[in-house]
């Protein structure tokens, strides 16, 4: 991967040294499309100003854990939850062994514990505090944790010692931050995704739609291309810029979707329902604009075709996975789904909520196949989007 684009990297920069490159680092970042938020820990402070990671990131600088401007004063939440990678440059000692030990005392180390965003390290210190026995532990529990490291260098220190423990250069920093993201995982697969509404026309003007923005089908299909798959997304109408290297076909009504996947499907090895399709339509569509009558007017509603149904019926037929968007008895439904479409997999989550239904940032989702589940707790949809594409490609035959 050669890009960062809709991206959400936080940057983390605790206090050493090495925190002067932290401002050569949020703009490679923000080079390679990526939008950089920065937390400084009280020591960062004393060797680089927030000011300056401000200007260069465009966005305030965090420094606080509990921040009476951010929402509800909860701002490590807000941070972790909008974060794609949690990247930590200088990562000191000191701060990777608070880190190993879970503590939580200040807006860095909560921040850490709190999101579901994957953990980049870029260690800096002293070569001796690098090798001893201490910081090896410490090194060895998070990576069986599955934080990642990048580096330390090995050369002259600004103490004057030589030997490992330079913090990586940036350039490094960002190459490792852009693997984390192309997984390969579906390397030269194809992909196809439905995503957003349909809008089913009742006259020239009025139709019959629902409230999905098609957030967590676009989220799918960057996941899918990072992951190394060739992408086409099917999409109704929805406000939301195609991501690079994917396919696009718009369409309005649920036949006009089924046609495009139909067309898709002989050579498709995965398809992903993620659209909220319509379950009817009208009968048939006035051709001219319905004048006000009475009180109250009558509608005749047909069945739409069940479109990832249909495709998990084709043969060959591609890996299927369907989504099931309840407001109660979620995971009941979504079984008795996925047994009655054929499915291979499909995700279930709860629309009733707000926070994690129709046009929020987040999602909070259960993914089942046969014999297994794995619940993904609440996080951005493209970290949730990253992980339920490692769930398939794990699963693929």
């Amino acid at each position: 991967m050669t890009h960062l684009i809709n991206r959400n990297i936080l940057l983390g920069v605790s206090g050493g040294i090495a925190a002067y490159k932290s401002a050569e680092l949020v703009r490679k970042l923000q080079l390679l499309g990526a939008e950089v938020r920065v937390i400084m820990t009280q020591g960062a402070q004393q060797f680089i100003t927030p000011l300056t990671l401000q200007a260069l990131s465009g966005n305030p600088v965090h420094t606080t854990l509990l921040d009476t401007e951010a929402e509800q004063g909860m701002g490590h939440i807000e941070l972790a939850r909008w974060a794609d990678l949690l990247l930590i440059a200088p990562a000191t000692a000191d701060l990777i062994a608070r880190l190993a030990t879970g503590r939580a005392d200040d807006l860095l180390s909560t921040t850490s514990l709190a999101t579901a965003a994957p953990l980049l390290l870029a260690p800096a210190m002293n070569q001796q505090m690098w090798q001893d026995q201490a910081t090896a532990q410490n090194i060895d529990t998070l990576t069986s944790r599955g934080v990642r490291l990048i580096g330390p260098a090995t050369g002259e220190q600004a103490c004057g010692d030589i030997g490992p423990g330079r913090m990586e250069q940036p350039e490094a920093i960002v190459q490792a931050a852009c693997a984390l993201f192309d997984s390969g995982l579906l390397q030269g697969k194809r992909v196809v995704i439905t995503a957003g509404p349909t809008r089913e026309a009742l006259d020239p003007v009025r139709y019959i739609s629902n409230n999905s923005s098609g957030k967590m089908g676009f989220a799918l299909a960057q996941a899918s291309v990072d992951a190394g798959a060739i992408t086409t997304v099917v999409s109704g109408p929805v406000n939301l810029p195609t991501p690079r290297h994917v396919e696009r076909r718009n369409i309005q009504s649920a036949t006009q979707m089924l046609d495009q996947c139909l067309e898709l499907v002989p050579n498709c090895d995965i398809f992903i329902s993620c659209a909220a399709v319509a379950d009817y339509r009208p009968a048939s569509i006035e051709p001219h604009k319905i004048k006000k009558g009475g009180e109250q007017i009558t509608l005749q509603l047909v069945r739409n075709p069940d479109i990832v149904a249909t495709i998990a019926a084709t043969r060959p037929r591609p890996f299927t996975v369907g989504f099931a968007a309840e407001t109660n008895d979620i995971l009941t439904y979504a079984k008795g789904k996925m047994a009655s479409k054929n499915l291979d997999m499909i995700i279930a989550n709860d629309v009733s909520n707000q926070e994690i239904g129709f046009n929020s940032d987040d999602n909070e989702v259960t993914a089942l196949w046969s014999g297994g589940e794995q619940t993904l707790p609440r996080a951005g949809k493209r970290v949730i989007a990253n992980t339920l594409i490692a769930i398939i490609a794990s699963k693929l035959g």
